[in-house]
């Protein structure tokens, strides 16, 4: 048994026909359809601004400069911790290129068969921002195991002397990134990675003065697996977090069940099924709903009473809800709750994820 849509009632069976499907952008209009769309004034979607980019353009400046100066130094030091922190950094230029061609191309408006538009593009980068990150960590790791074996001779002076100049500069890095929109997963990536190299040069540079003072050779291949470290630490959080964001993940954050309690509460409300939470791209939280109301109820009002409590309570305000009118309940009957359970279950031909009720735990 399938129950329609709509607020027009069909007296065999207490059910509704037809749709609302309202936008609330700066107006409301609504057609015959039993969805609702809003998505609020001034929503942007995740998608970075002018600003961001002259903050990444003055990171990236500050991160390639020092980089090109630090590479023939380690050669002329004969330094893996160095060359190391310098492939590092030419990862964290990277990333913030790519970041700065993502929000461009996240920037243009959806058309054709891509109806979300680009804004996945900045996803894309910091996936891959994230995976040459472990490829690189992978290679530093080897090399580093192959120096604890045979330690080179390491300049420790010249090391110590690009390391404590590197600390200033990633400071500078760090803090004109962090200027930019750090709710973007490209951006946020970036900064930590400028981060984690901050934290690889204070290594470098006590891995310096112990080859300075003592003449541990080793020092410096041990430097460069903690660098390894906070590489793989980085690239991991990049690929988990754009990972979750493709397969639709609910947000971190947000569950889910706990949305789907907090809907059925709603006065008016008898369920709440094919519940679906997802991100669009970094800040952009979207969710779809079928929404079973009582007989006799305000589609149309309880539309958006829901919307109000997702925007409050959750920061959702892209929403897509398909509200329709329960069969009529005598309150307290187990007779008509035992009726209503299976034309509820055979509503759609393909549910999804969990049932929340009135009155029921889910």
């Amino acid at each position: 048994m399938r129950i329609c849509s709509g607020c027009m009632t069909d007296g065999k069976i207490g059910r509704t026909m037809g749709h609302d499907h309202g936008h609330d952008h700066d107006h409301d209009h609504d057609h015959g359809h039993g969805h609702g769309h809003e998505h609020g004034a001034g929503h942007s979607h995740g998608v970075s601004g002018d600003a961001d980019k002259r903050w990444l353009s003055v990171g990236l400046a500050l991160i390639v400069g020092f980089m090109l100066i630090e590479v023939v130094i380690g050669v002329l030091a004969n330094s893996l911790a160095l060359l190391s922190d310098a492939a590092h950094m030419l990862t964290d230029a990277a990333s913030i290129v790519l970041a700065l061609t993502a929000i461009r191309i996240a920037a243009r408006p959806a058309q054709g068969k891509y109806t979300y538009g680009f804004k996945r593009a900045e996803i894309l980068s910091a996936q891959a921002n994230g995976i040459t990150l472990l490829v690189l960590a992978g290679w530093l790791a080897y090399e580093a195991v192959r120096r604890l074996i045979e330690p080179p001779q390491v300049t420790g002076g010249l090391v110590v002397i690009t390391a404590l100049i590197g600390i200033a500069v990633n400071v500078l890095a760090s803090w004109a990134i962090s200027k930019a929109n750090r709710s973007s997963l490209n951006i946020e990536g970036a900064f930590q990675h400028v981060l984690n190299d901050l934290y690889g040069f204070i290594a470098t540079a006590v891995a310096g003065v112990i080859v300075l003072v003592t003449g541990f050779a080793r020092a410096d291949a041990i430097a460069t697996l903690i660098v390894v470290a906070l590489m793989v630490k980085a690239g991991l959080g990049l690929v988990r977090e754009s990972s979750r964001i493709f397969l639709e993940a609910a947000p971190t954050g947000v569950d889910p069940d706990a949305v789907g309690r907090r809907l059925v509460a709603v006065d008016g409300v008898d369920e709440v099924h094919d519940l679906h939470i997802w991100q669009i791209t970094s800040g952009s939280i979207a969710l779809s709903a079928h929404v079973l109301v009582r007989p006799g109820a305000d589609c149309h009002g309880l539309r958006q009473r829901i919307e109000d409590v997702l925007h409050h309570d959750y920061g959702i305000t892209h929403t897509t809800l398909q509200v329709d009118h329960s069969t009529t309940l005598t309150p307290g009957s187990t007779a008509d709750a035992e009726r209503l359970l299976p034309m509820l279950e055979d509503h759609c031909d393909d549910a999804h994820g969990p049932v929340h009720r009135v009155g029921r735990g889910n």
